[in-house]
């Protein structure tokens, strides 16, 4: 055998090795349908969306394999909007994940970028924007992140392994500022515990001045409240029984000097402060392995401190969902949400009805969004 045929036989050897030790998979998921909103602005509306049940996103996932349980892990995920072809997330390439980091069978993982923060992680799946329903079923501005409003940019996140049923995450993002390493800054932990079907989990996050810094954590054009502090405590469970799936989530929320939400802008240049407190209860029931209904029912009560007066309001939100699986990958669905919104007369856009992800505002106390749509998966 001549040098450059052993040599040919040693890299072939080398590039099967290397594609056995390391894979790079490409994957996503589309949604689209149709919305009509009862009442946006004044007027019925019918629109399209297809970031609803889930945010329509390609994106590629990769491993390598470092030896001893270790491996060198990656994420990159693009949203975008199936209406027009455009990128979701205003305009980032990869806005819905983008990460490196390391994963250790022994302890969990490690990883650097841009990340879900852990209400999203550990409370959001107890809910049902964040299991079954998605985007339309989010609490009143989303105010808790439950449904990922807001991503954590410059951030580093340890995920533990299971110990005994018990996990636990914690998430830094950095404020990339020179002379205020605490501004725009996120802190947040949680803690899990499951044991078969039933889980149940806790969260805490700091948010310092979101949404204040084109670099920081939550930047100005991806937050949800811009505000000098924003703090979320959640607490969650869930139970499996036979075909049903039950959840039961409550959160609080404080928010101090609001400036603008994500959902209805200005607040107003007075607010001192704003305090959510939502609970929620879900259940969702297979009929069969293809076809499963679900509802939801959250009570909201918020209170605002502005021009000295400290104001109340509450919201009552029901959703209901069907959804019909054509395939493992395909399915077709059916949503219905609605809001009502009482004690609202605070002179604010937080005195109306507003469904996330319907067409805009209700002119009044309630809002109904109805949808049809359809999803697959690559």
């Amino acid at each position: 055998m001549n040098s450059k045929m052993v040599l040919a036989v040693a890299l072939l050897f080398a590039s099967a090795v290397a594609q056995a030790q390391s894979s790079v998979t490409l994957f996503g998921v589309l949604d689209e349908g149709l919305n009509l909103t009862s009442n946006a602005n004044g007027h019925k509306t019918w629109q399209m969306s297809s970031v609803d049940l889930v945010t329509s996103r390609w994106g590629l996932k990769g491993s390598e394999d470092l030896g001893d349980g270790l491996q060198a892990i990656f994420a990159l995920e693009s949203g975008f909007t199936l209406d027009n072809g455009a990128a979701y997330y205003n305009g980032r390439l990869f806005g819905y994940q983008s990460y490196v980091g390391l994963q250790s069978d022994a302890l969990g993982t490690l990883t650097f970028g841009r990340q879900f923060d852990s209400v999203t992680d550990v409370i959001g799946p107890m809910t049902a924007n964040g299991y079954w329903g998605g985007y339309l079923f989010s609490h009143p501005l989303d105010n808790d992140n439950t449904d990922a409003t807001f991503h954590a940019n410059n951030s580093v996140k340890f995920m533990s392994r299971e110990y005994g049923g018990v996990s636990a995450t914690a998430l830094y993002g950095f404020s990339n500022q020179a002379g205020a390493f605490a501004g725009n800054r996120v802190v947040s932990a949680g803690l899990k515990y499951s044991y078969e079907t039933f889980t149940i989990g806790a969260v805490y996050e700091d948010l310092s001045a979101p949404g204040t810094t084109s670099t920081g954590a939550v930047a100005s054009d991806d937050s949800n409240f811009v505000a000098a502090n924003q703090k979320i405590y959640g607490i969650g469970a869930s139970y499996g029984a036979g075909p049903a799936t039950l959840g039961l989530v409550y959160t609080h929320v404080n928010v101090q000097q609001p400036v603008s939400s994500a959902y209805v802008g200005d607040l107003g240049a007075n607010a001192a402060s704003l305090r959510f407190d939502n609970l929620e209860f879900n259940a969702k029931y297979d009929i069969q392995p293809d076809v499963s209904i679900a509802g939801m029912y959250t009570y909201s009560m918020a209170h605002l401190k502005h021009s000295g007066l400290d104001s109340a309001m509450h919201w009552n939100q029901v959703g209901l969902m069907a959804q019909y699986l054509l395939s493992k990958r395909t399915s077709v669905y059916t949503q219905l949400v609605y809001q009502k919104v009482s004690g609202g007369n605070t002179g604010t856009p937080l005195d109306v009805a507003f469904i996330p992800g319907a067409a805009g505002p209700s002119s009044n106390s309630h809002q109904t969004v109805a949808r049809i749509g359809m999803t697959h998966a690559f």
